[in-house]
């Protein structure tokens, strides 16, 4: 539906306001599923490191879709 169409590009465009190491533990926690400590261990920081990288990526996305 365009409701759907719409959310799905608004969500597109604010995982582009993140730099690329966020956008990428988004992607394999959200995605592909994997632990916070799987995703440190794959990309080389602490789980504390992704737990907030994570939070952080989440908050900047809440806000640019809060408008």
């Amino acid at each position: 539906t365009m409701e759907n169409w719409l959310g799905e590009l608004s969500l597109r465009n604010a995982i582009r306001q993140l730099g690329t190491r966020e956008q990428n533990i988004l992607y394999l926690r959200f995605f592909q599923g994997k632990t916070q400590t799987e995703v440190a261990k794959e990309i080389g920081i602490s789980q504390a490191q992704v737990s907030r990288l994570e939070k952080n990526a989440l908050r900047i996305m809440k806000n640019y879709l809060a408008g």
